[in-house]
Order: C-alpha cells, then sequence, then structure tokens
C-alpha cells in the first residue's frame, strides 16, 4: 500500500505541474494577445503627411537662443507641416521637443523616421550638437503622449562606459540678464550655462511655469569638445539628432538635404533591454551634452571660453521616411 502510494505520488507530481504549466502559460498567452490587440496604429491614408503635424511640447533649458526666435514657443510651432525652413533651439542639456505625426510611423526595413538639425561638418571645422531621440505609442488611443515610458532610441554611445543613464540636472535661474545660470546634477557637480556678449537678455526661459528652477534626466553623453584654432565639437558615429556623422555628410554630398536616421528597432527600455516595437505615435528630442563651448573648463578666464555658448541642439523639423523616400 505505501508502495502505490508513492508511486501515485511520483507520477502525479510531473502531471500536476504540467497543468500549471499550461494554466499559466495560457494566462500569459491570453493577456500577451490582450495586450498586442489593444494598440491601434493609426494608419497612413492618402492625405497622410510626412511631415510633423503637432507640437505636444517645447521644454527649453536655458541657453543663449532661449527667449528669441530660435527659442520661442512660436519657433517651435512654425516646424509643422514642413521642414528645413527653419530651427528651433532646445537649450542646454535636457531641454526637449516632443511632436507627432497624423499617423503611426511603422517599423519597417531600415530608417523610419529623418530629424533635421544645422551640424557643421567642414574638416576641422565640426559642429555639432548631439540630441537624443525617445518614442512613445499611443496606447491609450487619446492621441496624448501621456502613455508612460518613453523608449530611447540607443545611438552609438549607449553601453560605452563614459555615457551615464538616469542623469538629472537642475537650471537655478538668477531672474536677471546679466549673472550666469547655475546648474547642479545628481552626480554631485555644480557649474554655469555661460552668459556671452553676443546674447545679453534672460536665457532662462520665460514663458514656463517654474521660475526658480527646472529639472532634466535622461542620459548624458560625453562632451567631445577640442581646442584649436576653431574650437569644435566631435559628431558621434550614429544615432543622434543635430549630429554630424558620416551618413548625415554623405546624404549632404548626395541630395543636399541631409538629415540625420533613426531606426525603431534601436529602442531600448529603462534597463536597456531590445524592444519589439511595430509602429510609434510620438516623438521627443532632447540636447544631450552638458558643455559650455568651452574647452577650458573648468577655466572660464581664457578670452574664448564664452566665444560659442553652450551645446544646444537646433531641430528643423522630422518626417516619416516611409512616405518620404515614397518613389
Amino acid at each position: 500500500m505505501s508502495f502505490h502510494k508513492n508511486n501515485q505520488v511520483k507520477y502525479w507530481k510531473p502531471a500536476l505541474m504540467l497543468i500549471a504549466v499550461f494554466q499559466l502559460c495560457s494566462t500569459a498567452c491570453k493577456k500577451n494577445e490582450a495586450d498586442a490587440g489593444a494598440y491601434q496604429p493609426r494608419p497612413v491614408t492618402a492625405a497622410s503627411s510626412k511631415f510633423i503635424s503637432k507640437i505636444f511640447d517645447y521644454m527649453p533649458a536655458p541657453g543663449q537662443f532661449i527667449n528669441e526666435g530660435l527659442g520661442s514657443p512660436e519657433a517651435a510651432e512654425a516646424l509643422v507641416g514642413k521642414a528645413r525652413e527653419g530651427l528651433v533651439s532646445l537649450g542646454g542639456y535636457g531641454g526637449y521637443l516632443v511632436f507627432g505625426f497624423d499617423h503611426s510611423i511603422e517599423n519597417v526595413e531600415g530608417a523610419d523616421i529623418g530629424i533635421y538639425g544645422n551640424p557643421l561638418t567642414g574638416v576641422n571645422m565640426e559642429w555639432s550638437e548631439p540630441a537624443i531621440v525617445l518614442v512613445m505609442q499611443d496606447l491609450n488611443g487619446n492621441g496624448l503622449p501621456d502613455d508612460g515610458q518613453w523608449f530611447e532610441l540607443a545611438g552609438s554611445e549607449y553601453h560605452k562606459t563614459e555615457t551615464i543613464k538616469n542623469y538629472r540636472i537642475t537650471y537655478h535661474n538668477p531672474k536677471n540678464t546679466t549673472d550666469d545660470i547655475r546648474w547642479t546634477d545628481n552626480q554631485g557637480k555644480e557649474g554655469y550655462v555661460l552668459r556671452n556678449n553676443f546674447h545679453r537678455k534672460a536665457y532662462y526661459p520665460l514663458w514656463i511655469k517654474a521660475q526658480d528652477q527646472v529639472s532634466f534626466t535622461g542620459t548624458l553623453l560625453k562632451n567631445t569638445l577640442s581646442d584649436g584654432s576653431i574650437i569644435t565639437n566631435k559628431p558621434f558615429a550614429w544615432g543622434y539628432a543635430d549630429n554630424g556623422s558620416e551618413d548625415f555628410k554623405t546624404l549632404m554630398e548626395s541630395t543636399g538635404a541631409a538629415y540625420n536616421s533613426f531606426d525603431i528597432s534601436w529602442a531600448v527600455d529603462g534597463q536597456g533591454n531590445k524592444l519589439q516595437l511595430t509602429h510609434i505615435d510620438f516623438v521627443k528630442v532632447y540636447t544631450a551634452q552638458n558643455s559650455n563651448g568651452n574647452p577650458y573648463e573648468p577655466d572660464i578666464s581664457n578670452p574664448r571660453a564664452r566665444f560659442l555658448g553652450e551645446v544646444s541642439a537646433e531641430i528643423g523639423g522630422a518626417v516619416d521616411l516611409s512616405l518620404h523616400l515614397k518613389k
């Protein structure tokens, strides 16, 4: 009897385990199917535009162009419906622009999104102001970028040891037009966005509600400044906006109208895990270097320390490459 009972236990346990695994798998599969079915991409129609259709948010960090032509909400809105007809400055590190199209952007083979900037690419004259790009899906279908996590399109520097994830910077408003703009960060450092003689008005964005201080969080890329007869800021290999990379230069030589290309397949989550996104609906672009354009840091007494001003990405529009390259 004891032997029979033990044999029953011996054979029942695997069977029970199989049933449990089957039930868990069925539940998980149903959940995944439900999740997949919940998101409904907006289709491309005959009336769809390849250009930005809406600016959802423009929040620049302090910078020399802020509160004037390039650094105003009007400049951001002017990107709607066209490209290469104007620029908007994102200010220093973290300053961002959020936009969308009148349809979902499909993740097809190769690059999916083109973003225009104005990097300089001449030999020993390079001046890139790289910006990181993030994407989001409209999971709740309300047409707004309020669906939770942004997913970074991991460029060439994402996995490098010099790259700092979860970087946070806070800018403190001096509330005058004479003092440099002080910043502090979560790395225990502080510094200033240096004023220069070319731009003598307020550098802190005057129209935002947070007039005492404003903070930004993201991925921080290393500085690429180099001193010489001309101060340069070298580009990264690929994966950033306003970046004079080799593919940007090749496109400029062949068409005269270059953009930086982005593949939705580069998307990663907050832990760096690759994602499989079939479509995206919203795009966020932010300045990715915290740099004064001063290769002599921390020395600010050099006559050229304030000559160029902060590294601040400029954006000149964006296109859905599937429509842009359609024959």
